[in-house]
């Protein structure tokens, strides 16, 4: 292919005409409004599977009778079994098990795992493998945690016979089956395994925290106790918040320990609110009442996370 420049009088080539732009097609408004909801739509189809399809139905059957061991008895029930939930007292005993439980667990937890997050925090020799000693708990599953509690706890062989072999008490002891020190020393197997949560999100952001904060305290000859109550305890306070919120909300649906070491014996004093329902379902297959159930546990929950967030003033701009 041969081009030609013509030229202008004088021997002046003239310019080359500038190439004109090559045209876009625009796509249609409704394929540039609809593509983002193309790009969540497998998010919101596996949320409705496996969160909005299972809550839906918990509401659906907490208004039926439903038990799969007498079919012919199922049907529409009503407000039925939240009235049965009236004159149950189970219910109101695992109730108040649940926030005695929940109350324990959470308060006990955030204070040793705050001090365990200062304590490991400090620099030292061997820093590294009381880290990884004080974490390793959470690692533990629930029935792993259960077993070696249940060996502790054994009069046989555990921790009290050998206590009683060294003349400390009579070596008879069996912790989780009186029914006066089943609840306390399930809660020492539970913190043993939830104390490392807060030790291990406290202990990260304590190491976010600005140097230069605790300069300027210690030449302003602010002690330890100062530092810690005007300088850590202010940046702490939003991980804190919502380390409590998350764990009081595992800690009230806590159910694997609790069935495995004392199946909530002796005589219910181990019996949550969760667990109660876990039974219903298990034991009794009485699915109806078990929802009605597992319907006021989570309005419980969602009004008492509500309340703690606004009492809270989590995300606020002084957080």
């Amino acid at each position: 292919m041969v081009t030609t420049i013509s030229s202008r009088p004088g021997g002046q080539s003239a310019p080359a005409a500038p190439a004109s732009p090559g045209r876009t097609r625009r796509r249609p408004a409704w394929r540039r409004a609809s593509a983002p909801y193309i790009l969540i739509a497998p998010v919101v189809i596996l949320l409705a599977v496996f969160i909005f399809y299972p809550v839906g139905s918990v509401f659906y059957y907490s208004l039926q009778y439903y038990n799969p061991t007498t079919p012919w008895d199922n049907g529409f029930a009503g407000l039925d079994n939240f009235r049965l939930m009236f004159a149950d007292s189970l219910f109101w005993t695992s109730l108040v098990t649940t926030a005695k439980w929940v109350g324990f667990q959470v308060v006990f937890q955030l204070i040793l795992g705050l001090g365990l997050a200062l304590l490991v925090n400090e620099v030292f020799r061997g820093r590294g493998l009381a880290r990884a000693l004080v974490f390793s708990p959470w690692a533990v599953s629930g029935v792993l945690t259960t077993g070696i509690w249940l060996l502790i706890y054994n009069p046989s062989t555990g921790l009290f016979k050998l206590l009683g072999n060294m003349g400390i008490g009579d070596g008879t002891a069996a912790p989780i089956a009186d029914p006066d020190t089943a609840f306390w020393a399930t809660g020492v197997a539970e913190l043993w395994r939830g104390v490392p949560f807060f030790a291990i999100l406290i202990l990260a952001e304590l190491q976010s925290a600005p140097k230069d904060l605790y300069e300027a305290a210690n030449v302003d000859g602010a002690n330890r106790w100062q530092r810690f109550r005007f300088v850590t305890l202010p940046h702490l306070k939003a991980v804190i918040i919502l380390s409590t919120l998350l764990r009081g909300v595992w800690e009230f649906n806590n159910v694997d320990l609790l069935y495995t070491l004392t199946a909530g014996g002796p005589a219910d004093v181990t019996t949550t609110l969760p667990l109660y329902v876990s039974q219903l379902a298990t034991t009794a297959q009485d699915f109806g009442y078990g929802s009605a159930l597992t319907t006021v546990a989570f309005v419980i929950l969602l009004f008492c996370s509500i309340l703690y967030l606004r009492l809270s003033k989590f995300n606020s701009e002084k957080v």
